[in-house]
């Protein structure tokens, strides 16, 4: 694969919106909600006027005789009635449709959006085999339908012998369905806006999964950097990269320093989206390593190869600062991207080696497996350079994020009304960020017997929060700044849900566009 191939691969299907079943269609995908009571039918979703009534009727008594519910997720297939030219029919339990739920109606909408999206997500991977299909799921909502069914339908499977042939050919099948026509009663002006959003902000999502299921073999610090760079120019970006004598003669030690015992040498790379003249600055740190053993401080053998996944970050605000140029946003935004392989060698730093982070202070590092906060460090300095009015950065930082809020629950930290801001929008796009603290207590855990700070705690309290700690140290005060660890939500080890796979899921670009926008339009 060469560096072209995360800009250049389809990674996702086609939309267009229709106002009737085209000829193409092989399959229609209608909604089935489930009644609030018992006793009470299930409902068709299928928009006004896009299926006449026989065929409506016809569906009903189908999908009754199979005993379908409407159960959120549950897949029910009929053959098609007379008056529909499709083969098939496929209908998607979509749950009760409750605009009475609590939390007020921003939280309602919100989580009827999601539970949308799961839905959308769970029908896009039954309906392989289905090359073109219609859908009236479109009639709820345009958005979070097209991004479920985008992520739903993501494929990577570049390294299977015959559809990663196809793929290097130009020929990428390796998304099914290729296309959706989202049926609506008009074509709208708001209609196409909506869509054409809705598409950049998963497909932004599917370059940041892209990254993150790439393999080490072929995803290190010089090639990452050249795979963002080609992205970055592809959408107008300026791009800087710095490779690792410039890092080394620029004092850059705590990248220098995790990457040392690797013989695929680090690199820092910047992006920039210019924004609006005037308009509110936004830097992105993310942490890009492309493959963690532990370093000296080895990890154990099993389920190291998930460690593929340790530049989650790094993915993230690469192709959400690629969003924000996509999406004209007025903000101007910055992503800063330090990136390295921790491997163990003769080369390698050690426990109780003393190395100096950009900017000058001094760092005992007690354990080489708590190398990201290092490489965040340097590139959190060299971000606030540009005194940005907000800081976000994200990383698959601590195991601690996982044994305090599960695998899907990402934990925001950081200046409290910022990170407040970070989780509220979070759990608005469905990413569910949650807000933690950062106990003044913990600070002296890091005090070092040698140097001005040591990278980890004695203890394994409140590990995601003494992380937290150790990057606090390196922001001003007043400075707004959110963290973002994501050592769970980035990569799905167990098995596909909603419009997740497994591997990467691109958690949390929806929750920095989200942001970014916000920011772009509220200050």
């Amino acid at each position: 694969m060469s560096n072209s191939d995360t800009a250049d691969r389809v990674r996702g299907p086609e939309f267009d919106l229709a106002t009737s079943i085209a000829r193409a269609d092989s399959a229609l995908l209608i909604g089935l909600a489930q009644p609030a009571d018992d006793g009470d039918a299930p409902v068709l979703i299928i928009g006004d006027g896009l299926v006449d009534d026989a065929a409506a009727e016809a569906l009903e008594t189908g999908l009754t005789a199979l005993g379908a519910t409407g159960k959120h997720g549950e897949i029910t297939r009929v053959p098609a009635p007379a008056g529909l030219d499709v083969d098939v029919v496929v209908a998607v339990g979509l749950g009760v449709l409750d605009d009475d739920a609590e939390g007020g109606e921003t939280d309602a909408a919100s989580a009827a959006a999601e539970s949308l999206r799961q839905a959308a997500g769970i029908a896009a991977r039954e309906l392989s085999g289905h090359a073109t299909v219609a859908t009236t799921l479109s009639a709820l909502a345009i958005e979070p339908v097209v991004e479920g069914l985008f992520l739903g339908a993501y494929r990577f499977e570049l390294f299977r012998s015959d559809d990663g042939a196809k793929a290097k050919k130009g020929a990428d099948k390796t998304v099914v369905p290729a296309k959706f026509h989202l049926l609506v009663t008009a074509k709208s002006t708001e209609a196409k806006k909506e869509l054409a959003r809705a598409v950049t902000i998963a497909d932004s999502v599917a370059i940041a999964r892209d990254f993150v299921n790439t393999p080490p073999s072929h995803l290190y610090p010089e090639e990452f950097a050249k795979r963002a760079a080609a992205l970055g120019k592809k959408y107008g970006l300026t791009v800087e990269i710095l490779d690792d004598a410039k890092l080394e003669r620029a004092g850059y030690g705590g990248i220098i320093g995790v990457g040392k015992g690797s013989s695929r040498k680090p690199r820092l790379v910047r992006l920039t989206h210019g924004g609006k003249k005037g308009g509110k600055s936004v830097a992105l740190v993310g942490k890009g390593i492309t493959f963690d053993t532990g370093g000296i401080s080895i990890k154990p053998a099993a389920n190291m190869d998930h460690m593929t996944s340790d530049m989650g970050g790094a993915a993230a605000v690469i192709a959400s600062v690629i969003a924000a140029a996509r999406l004209g946003t007025d903000a101007a935004v910055t992503a800063t991207v330090p990136m390295a392989e921790n491997m163990p060698s003769s080369t390698a730093q050690r426990p109780g080696d003393v190395l100096t982070q950009y900017g000058g202070k001094t760092i005992e590092v007690l354990n080489t497996d708590a190398e990201g906060r290092l490489i965040l460090a340097d590139a959190i300095v060299r971000a606030l350079e540009d005194d940005p009015d907000y800081l976000i950065d994200t990383a698959t930082l601590t195991g601690a994020q996982m044994v305090a809020l599960g695998t899907r629950t990402p934990g925001v930290m950081g200046s409290r009304d910022f990170r407040d801001r970070v989780a509220e929008l979070s759990r608005r796009v469905g990413e569910n960020g949650w807000a933690m603290p950062i106990p003044a207590e913990l600070r002296a855990d890091l005090t070092s017997r040698v140097a001005d700070m040591a990278n980890v705690t004695t203890h394994r309290f409140g590990g995601m929060l003494a992380a937290a700690t150790y990057l606090k140290e390196f922001v001003p005060a007043g400075q707004a700044w959110a963290h973002i660890d994501i050592a769970g939500p980035a990569f799905n080890s167990g098995g596909t849900w909603g419009y997740n796979p497994k591997g990467g899921t691109g958690v949390p670009v929806r929750t920095l566009i989200a942001v970014i926008e916000d920011i772009a339009e509220n200050g």
